[in-house]
């Protein structure tokens, strides 16, 4: 294992990027700016590294970035519902910034924000982050800490903690872009996905669950057995028209709270496959839709649309709203603890 630090300077902060070189070969790099995926590289039979994640050369360029790539929003990822919710029969307001909705926190989120860094061992990164009381509207001062850990198994596990000082809700999750043929192979629609999940949750057209937790056999949402991203995307189906593609949550089947493997990636020109676990009740998946205008890609490629797919382990979106999903409410003497492991072969 080898990790190297780089420093690059900022008008909002010094960013630190982190690559940790496993003993195959392998490389994960980390950036301190939204706590994020830089890239993921992969060794081929001739010795080439192939990216499988999309990104940017320009460190800078990840804040404010539409994509949010690789990067950990919060406090509360995915929508809330007309950016409002109650908790203890107080309402909170929050910035609108997705139509009508709250998203990843909003316009400030935190995958916007440069958090502190630290390594442990040579595998090991610890990224931290204080967010004050009402910030984005949120209650509660809220310490964050996101650890990154790299084995010589291509395994990177993802391990989220929060602890606050009054009750509040809370929302972690990876927003990785993944295209297993390499980040500028283009589109990653002809992979195929298969997810341990066989419900689903419908939303209104602004892409808010309707509170219904759906079953998806029969429909273009079933992936219980594989399926090319790009097979069904454009069917006659109200989800796929909302969101021009997949941009929807599927529940984790017999979720206890233990780790599951929720999804699997698979891409039948490189061979490069992806496995997906985590304890969190819930998965969005999003077949990037909206990348064409996003900044510069890394080498100067230009993303467009359907080049990689996020696979968003997490809570589920307006959770706050709807008593019948899992609840993500946090309270002081509690800490928020859930993990996500992507796998890669």
């Amino acid at each position: 294992m080898k990790l190297e630090t780089k420093k690059f300077p900022s008008p909002k902060g010094e960013i630190t990027w982190i690559t940790i070189t496993n003993n195959k070969g392998a490389q994960v790099v980390l950036s301190s700016l939204g706590a994020g995926i830089v890239a993921v590289r992969l060794p081929e039979a001739d010795g080439k590294l192939t990216d499988v994640v999309l990104g940017y050369d320009d460190p800078e360029a990840y804040f404010g970035d539409g994509p949010c790539a690789g990067k950990t929003p919060g406090r509360y990822a995915n929508r809330i519902a007309n950016g409002h919710f109650s908790l203890d029969g107080k309402v909170y307001d929050l910035p609108v910034n997705n139509g009508p909705n709250h998203l990843h926190g909003g316009p400030d989120g935190y995958q916007n924000r440069i958090w502190n860094c630290s390594t442990e061992g040579e595998n090991r990164v610890v990224f931290t982050l204080d967010s004050a009381d009402g910030d984005a509207g949120y209650p509660g001062n809220l310490h964050a800490a996101v650890t990154y850990t790299f084995d010589d198994d291509n395994a990177l596990a993802i391990g989220y903690e929060a602890q606050a000082d009054a009750p509040t809700v809370v929302n972690f999750t990876n927003h990785a872009y993944f295209n297993l043929d390499g980040h500028d192979a283009g589109s990653c629609l002809g992979q195929t996905l298969k997810m341990n999940c066989s419900r689903w949750l419908p939303t209104d057209d602004t892409l808010i669950p309707t509170g219904e937790i759906a079953p998806v056999a029969g429909t273009p949402m079933d992936f219980t057995s594989p399926h090319t991203l790009g097979e069904r995307i454009k069917d006659d189906f109200a989800a796929l028209k909302y969101g021009k593609g997949y941009d929807n949550c599927w529940m984790v089947d017999d979720y206890d709270g233990t780790m599951k493997v929720v999804a699997e990636l698979e891409a039948v020109n490189s061979g490069h496959k992806l496995v997906v676990s985590t304890d969190q009740p819930a998965a969005q998946v999003y077949t990037g839709n909206w990348l064409d205008g996003c900044p510069t890609g890394k080498g100067g490629y230009t993303y467009k649309d359907y080049d990689a797919v996020a696979i968003e382990c997490q809570g589920c979106p307006d959770a706050p709203n709807h008593e019948n999903f899992p609840s993500q409410v946090l309270r002081p003497g509690e800490t928020y603890r859930r993990n996500i492991v992507f796998k890669f072969s």
